[in-house]
């Protein structure tokens, strides 16, 4: 369900789900960077729930104000990190929170996750190649070079990772929400016995399982 836009307790899930977010963006720090500049951060996974539960546009709300604050504290990226922050999540977020809006259902939430990482990945291959050159140093040459065998399996086991964490943590995440009041239940989530599934969830460990090995696969860990 989508709450009014400046209710009190969205701006309170906004404010939970932003710091959450930023948590993760901190805990992931750890993980060393692909290519010595990508990196790894969980924090999308935490936009998308927020988008899933509010709608789009509180995954756009989050992805600048969480980009904002890793900006003006932990960041050396300056307005480059920043730009390629917001527009990485919405890319992600965005299209799967719009189509699961559009079909709330067990199959919705998958294909718009899916949907997710088809376009982020898309989209930041064309981003990486208009903006790395400028924050890199880097010829484009340099960059357009890294699309195939850098950029893009990047981007897909990134996206892959996050949407395996969503599907993990939507169900338990709503349910705390919900008993906090800070969301209402959904008629359509509560109408579909076994909407989120003891085979959903095995499904959800499969990807993420998946993902992450090839994630230490290009880090050169396996």
């Amino acid at each position: 369900m989508k709450e009014k836009p400046m209710s009190t307790r969205y701006l309170a899930a906004v404010a939970m789900f932003s710091a959450v977010s930023f948590v993760a963006v901190l805990l992931a720090k750890v993980i060393p960077n692909v290519a010595g500049f990508l990196s790894y951060e969980p924090k999308d996974a935490i936009i998308v729930i927020a988008g899933l539960l509010y709608g789009p546009m509180t995954s756009v709300l989050i992805s600048v104000v969480v980009s904002l604050i890793e900006m003006l504290t932990i960041s050396s990226t300056g307005p480059y990190g920043l730009l390629m922050n917001i527009v990485s999540s919405c890319a992600f977020a965005v299209p799967a929170a719009w189509y699961y809006q559009k079909n709330r259902t067990q199959r919705g939430a998958i294909t718009g996750l899916a949907f997710g990482v088809i376009v982020m990945a898309i989209v930041m291959m064309l981003w990486n190649y208009i903006i790395t050159p400028f924050y890199m140093g880097v010829p484009r040459e340099t960059v357009a070079g890294m699309m195939m065998s850098v950029f893009l399996p990047f981007n897909l086991i990134k996206g892959g990772i996050n949407a395996g964490i969503t599907m993990l943590l939507y169900k338990p995440i709503v349910t705390a929400l919900r008993k906090a009041h800070l969301a209402e239940p959904s008629k359509s989530d509560s109408s579909q016995k076994g909407h989120f599934s003891a085979g959903f969830t095995l499904f959800a460990v499969a990807v993420l399982v998946t993902f992450v090995l090839l994630l230490l696969v290009m880090l050169d860990v396996l």
